[in-house]
């Protein structure tokens, strides 16, 4: 190990060593304490609440398409020049920006107070944006539940990440992104119930899109002050002897499982490594994907001929269909212990799926294409940020690792605001096409990424390496 990485041998790494050769001791003291059930008991305590506050977080962010064909466009003049995509673009600038601070603050305030702010403040500014009379008034709003939002889904991911063992990551980040699409899957149904509202007190049907939904947002802020999870080391929902017990198993795993302080010197090293970079870019593609569909597909459905109602009940159903395909996938990834094929396979249904819906003849085969891009990007999600995850010790370098994925995803969410364009509408050909050519380049960096770990693992059991890799000694890579 070089100079430049002396600051992790510290006084902080001589009181982890202290912690860590007491948790075998506490464990062996509490031999009642039961493996499956306490793990079962942290599935319950940990996914659920995350899963459903995440799921809100989708329907607040991904509502634009139900309340543009619902009225918005016409109220707000939205579809005068690029305002729709400057709308949807201003979202992603904070949310960039903002993505390693927030997830510092997490780890130094705590999980509980945070995400309470968060969700609260940000259900707040959805029900404000019920009353803007201005597209310019609507885009602001847009800008701070950004930056509301910048620590949310980060550090949903970066705690799931910290309860698991590297091989149980994937289905439960699947099962997480997966709940929480399927229950946002059924915004566009939520969305049309809520606009039949129209009229009354006097607003707009889409008005009543944001301010229910933003309701009943702040109800779940409060409740996660009463039922979100802290870190391992910090919850308290757990017995002392399950506690040693879980952060035994993670110390086993990967040796990172006390904290180590999130500090500007740290993230700036972290940041000197290109394969956190290269799972970023990755993880920009399939989000592309997953704001299209969110975004465009009603309008894109809407030009099908199908009528206002029929274009949002029919964006539900494939996310039934990628619910399953998806927690299929990742439970035989985490089954094998590899990623790369899998986000391949995942990306190449995205591929067919844009194929069908763009340049298919009839519409029910152009329909069948969306399950595809539906089910693909559901799966490539989950798969990238639990390989990412799985390639990096301490918990500073995940939160760094996460933060920068997630920026990958928002990067995601700008170009699809940006090559779906309103003169393209409602087919958006170009759109499709470079969506077609994100994941083709997915494919190729996971087929990279796979390779280069092969060949770094086949250098650890030859003993070739001067030094191990991430600086633990037996470490391997998840190919």
């Amino acid at each position: 190990m070089d100079k430049s990485e002396d600051f992790f041998t510290d006084v902080s790494e001589l009181k982890k060593l202290e912690s860590n050769s007491n948790l075998g001791r506490d464990v062996e003291s509490e031999s009642e304490v039961n493996d499956r059930a306490t793990m079962r008991y942290v599935d319950f305590r940990v996914l659920p609440i995350l899963a459903l506050t995440y799921a809100f977080s989708l329907i607040d962010r991904v509502n634009l398409g139900s309340a543009m064909v619902a009225g918005m466009a016409g109220d707000l003049q939205m579809l005068v020049g690029n305002r729709y995509s400057i709308v949807t673009v201003v979202y992603f600038i904070p949310y960039i920006l903002l993505q390693i601070p927030g997830n510092a603050i997490l780890r130094a305030v705590g999980v509980r107070y945070c995400m309470t702010f968060v969700i609260v403040v940000w259900g707040a500014v959805t029900i404000g944006m019920g009353f803007t009379k201005h597209w310019e008034a609507f885009a602001v709003c847009r800008v701070l539940i950004s930056a509301l939002e910048a620590m949310f889904f980060p550090g949903m991911v970066f705690i799931i990440s910290t309860w698991y063992k590297r091989h149980e990551v994937q289905k439960r980040l699947a099962a997480f992104c997966l709940t929480s699409a399927l229950i946002g899957g059924f915004s566009p149904l939520l969305a049309y119930s809520l606009s039949l509202m129209d009229g009354k007190a006097n607003v707009a049907g889409w008005a009543w899109i944001f301010i229910m939904e933003g309701i009943i947002t702040v109800v779940l802020g409060l409740l996660c002050y009463l039922f979100v999870p802290e870190f391992p080391d910090r919850n308290r929902f757990l017995s002392k002897a399950q506690t040693a017990f879980v952060l035994k198993r993670i110390e086993d795993d990967r040796g990172d499982s006390t904290p180590d302080e999130i500090t500007a010197r740290k993230v700036l090293h972290h940041c000197k490594d290109w394969r956190i970079w290269m799972y970023g870019v990755m993880f920009a593609c399939p989000n592309l994907a997953s704001y299209m569909f969110a975004l465009f597909m009603p309008i894109i459905l809407n030009g099908m001929n199908f009528s206002y109602e029929k274009s949002l009940l029919l964006t539900s159903p494939p996310y039934g269909f990628a619910f399953v395909s998806s927690m299929i996938i990742s439970w035989t990834s985490d089954k094998t212990r590899h990623r790369g094929g899998f986000v391949v396979l995942s990306a190449l249904m995205t591929t067919v799926g844009c194929c069908m819906t763009a340049f298919a003849q009839g519409n029910a085969v152009r329909y069948a294409g969306t399950f595809f891009i539906c089910a693909g990007s559901a799966g490539t999600i989950p798969a990238i940020l639990a390989w990412s995850s799985n390639n990096v010790l301490t918990h500073s370098k995940r939160a760094v690792q996460t933060a920068v994925s997630i920026v990958g995803g928002s990067v995601g969410g700008i170009m699809a605001s940006m090559v779906f364009r309103q003169q393209d509408s409602p087919k958006y050909i170009p759109g499709l096409w470079v969506t077609i050519g994100a994941q083709i380049i997915c494919m190729i960096l996971a087929i990279l990424m796979s390779v280069h770990s092969y060949r770094m693992n086949k250098k650890v059991r030859e003993g070739t390496l001067s030094e191990p890799l991430e600086g633990r000694v037996g470490f391997l890579y998840t190919p």
